[in-house]
């Protein structure tokens, strides 16, 4: 699998408040063999260890737990949990919570997993190991400890300004398992679940995901998001039937405009190399990575697919500029076993080039400081002689 089909899922007509538009998604029929239910965390900071022995460390609001049965009958979900704030007079404190892999079992059908930082999980390890041949610019730390330790930056859905009152007042449709969520018309990530009542039961859940840098400085722009309206030409319409046959085909033109143009980076736009990561019966668990392209959005997520290929949960987050180069910059240099000349070549520079870039990056600490310094020292030099108009005869 190397592509996000939604087969199975209609897109609905569009809300929009403020820079905000919710596009939902609808089942003519649920997956009823698949359920998921929220659980509830109250620490500030949650530790992960991993399988190899490292921690991912961060903001963990909250697990989904997937319920699942074996010969695909209908699950019922559990309710969410309701809990009381903490009193004014109650100390100040930072509390940390050891949680156990990203995806663990917790039952015979039930496994409880990290939305979104699954997928970021999969994005921070991406060629975490550093060099594999111990080339003579690279750092000692670097052929120690890799990337280790490897940060990235994301903001809550608190953070978007417009979110919160969107996912609020918006209508929620009947028979809707999912959405896409866009601020100023750029696509910050799609959520699709099993069953309406997930969803019903999970929409709030959107303001406490992880959401990109570029979403949050397009919601601080604050430009409204534009309406799509429908046109019907009245001269055709003579009866009920010939008005509801042009608002179904305005439906349809809607739909279509918008998974081949505004979802297309996401649809139809990337190919992603899928990882799978828990089996669930006759479900996988998947996490994605893009082809991080420079020319075109990046998307990184997980999902989880049943044995006939649909799609059944789908949580996508959208990378920045800055996280898309340094994911190509990785993964440029894995593909050159981490040699920087060939590397360079590969990319159309310089060895000089390819490591000041990495330096800009956020990499320099993989180099070392006398190769950094020479590289810096000739990029000065080309600059002082570009502006130095010669002596003259």
């Amino acid at each position: 699998m190397n592509r996000i089909d939604l087969a199975g899922l209609d897109t609905g007509p569009a809300q929009t408040w403020g820079s905000v538009r919710l596009v939902p998604l609808v089942r003519e029929e649920p997956i009823a063999g698949l359920r998921l239910r929220e659980q509830l965390y109250d620490e500030d900071v949650t530790v992960v260890g991993l399988n190899d022995g490292t921690s991912y460390v961060s903001y963990v609001p909250h697990a989904f737990v997937a319920t699942w049965t074996d010969d695909g009958t209908p699950a019922a979900a559990y309710g969410t949990q309701l809990r009381h704030k903490e009193s004014e007079n109650a100390p100040r404190r930072m509390q940390v919570q050891y949680r156990r892999r990203m995806a663990r079992r917790v039952d015979k059908n039930r496994l409880r997993f990290l939305p979104l930082h699954l997928a970021l999980e999969g994005y921070l390890a991406l060629h975490f190991g550093g060099p594999e041949i111990a080339w003579a610019e690279w750092s000692q730390r670097a052929l120690r400890s890799g990337l280790s330790p490897r940060a990235e930056e994301a903001y809550t859905g608190a953070d978007v300004r417009d979110l919160d009152d969107a996912l609020r007042i918006f209508e929620i449709h009947p028979r809707q398992c999912g959405v896409l969520v866009y601020v100023a018309d750029a696509l910050a990530g799609a959520f699709v679940v099993p069953h309406p009542a997930d969803y019903r039961a999970l929409h709030a859940t959107l303001v406490r995901d992880l959401y990109g840098e570029l979403v949050y400085q397009y919601g601080l722009m604050t430009l409204p998001a534009r309406d799509f309206t429908a046109r019907v030409d009245d001269t055709t319409v003579r009866s009920l039937a010939d008005l509801r046959a042009a608002a179904e085909r305005q439906a349809a033109e809607w739909a279509r405009f918008h998974d081949t143009v505004m979802a297309g980076t996401l649809l139809g736009g990337d190919s992603y190399a899928f990882d799978p990561v828990y089996r669930l019966g006759r479900y996988t668990l998947w996490r994605f990575l893009p082809s991080f392209s420079l020319h075109n959005d990046s998307h990184i997520g997980e999902a989880i697919s049943d044995d006939r290929g649909r799609i059944a949960y789908l949580k996508s987050y959208r990378l920045s500029q800055g996280q898309t180069r340094r994911g190509y910059l990785l993964t440029r240099l894995a593909a050159h076993d981490w040699n920087l000349e060939a590397t360079a070549a590969g990319l159309g520079t310089d060895t000089g080039g390819l490591a000041l870039r990495l330096e800009r990056a956020g990499f320099g600490h993989l180099l070392r400081e006398d190769v950094l310094d020479h590289y810096r020292a000739e990029a000065r030099g080309r600059r002082s002689r570009a502006g130095d108009p010669g002596r003259m005869p």
